[in-house]
């Protein structure tokens, strides 16, 4: 019997922005402890496995969920099911968006959302983007977050869930009330790329600890060496200083902390592709060969 059962959703669809790599952080970080770890992908019309202990939806565009919205709605019961189990569940921007009751594009058509996150999502013609710091508070533990965000849709956070972390400048959910990210029993949602999980080992931990309970009976999750993780993270949270810069230059940056993190992660190869088009880049180890497309008229020099 396998100790934890990661399944990534949709993983040939929202898989913007190297988001694959949240898996490859909880693998591994799990596998380092000791824990049996099985990886299992599920696309349209394949069922969720019994035995989730992890569901995982990464970004995608709003032609990638208005294609999905549908086989979305229709796992409502299965998703629910898994979260009444005891499974964690985490969306990433668009995945984050779909964990909701609905998002409204801008053409004015309804994406139905899984409804297991008290929040509503509305398109908007204008992006936030740029790097993030906030205080996230999380299960009990406080912890420093950040990442690197590049949404258009604008999430309101409702009753039933809670910020997952408050920023301090007009970044996160919507710009205005200064939160990012939702959480609800035990299903999160957050507009942070990074990936996320990579670069923010304390909410890799805590997903890992709920998620390992029964095995663990609560106890504390043996530390770990993380100076990779550290740096990226720092290097990550020190952008916030310096938001300035133009857009896509942060988004090479935010590129370059992933690479960085999950070569030393061993981390299979993943497929990044920014949204318009302009950034499309491999990232990968050992046999693999890493390779990138930037548009460097659009990226100033980065030194």
């Amino acid at each position: 019997m396998t100790d934890l059962v990661i399944t990534h959703l949709y993983p040939d669809l929202l898989r913007t922005y190297g988001d694959r790599g949240n898996v490859v952080a909880l693998s591994r970080r799990a596998a380092s402890r000791g824990f049996s770890v099985r990886v299992e992908e599920v696309s349209l019309g394949q069922a969720l496995p019994p035995d989730s202990n992890i569901i995982l939806l990464g970004g995608g565009t709003d032609n990638v969920q208005s294609i999905i919205g549908q086989d979305v709605a229709s796992r409502a019961v299965e998703v629910r099911d898994a979260v009444a189990r005891g499974a964690v569940v985490l969306g990433v921007c668009g995945g984050y968006q779909l964990l909701g009751h609905s998002y409204v594009l801008p053409d004015g058509s309804v994406v139905p959302g899984l409804g297991v996150l008290d929040v509503e999502t509305h398109a908007s013609r204008d992006r936030i983007v740029g790097a993030v710091r906030g205080e996230a508070n999380l299960w009990g533990k406080s912890f420093e977050l950040v990442g690197f965000e590049n949404h258009g849709g604008r999430t309101t956070v409702g009753p039933g869930a809670e910020p997952l972390a408050h920023v301090s400048r007009h970044h996160g959910n919507n710009g205005r009330d200064h939160v990012e990210g939702a959480s609800q029993g035990g299903v999160l949602g957050t507009y942070l790329h990074g990936p996320v999980l990579a670069i923010n080992p304390e909410l890799t931990d805590a997903m890992l600890a709920r998620a390992l309970v029964t095995l663990t009976g609560g106890e504390e999750l043996e530390p770990l060496g993380e100076v990779l993780e550290r740096r990226a993270h720092e290097a990550m949270a020190r952008r916030v200083r310096d938001d300035r810069r133009p857009a896509r230059r942060r988004l090479a940056v935010a590129g370059i902390t992933a690479v960085v993190v999950l070569a030393a992660l061993g981390a299979p190869e993943a497929l990044e592709k920014h949204e318009d088009g302009d950034f499309v880049g491999r990232i990968g180890v050992g046999p693999f060969v890493s390779e990138a497309h930037v548009d460097r008229a659009a990226v100033p020099d980065m030194r």
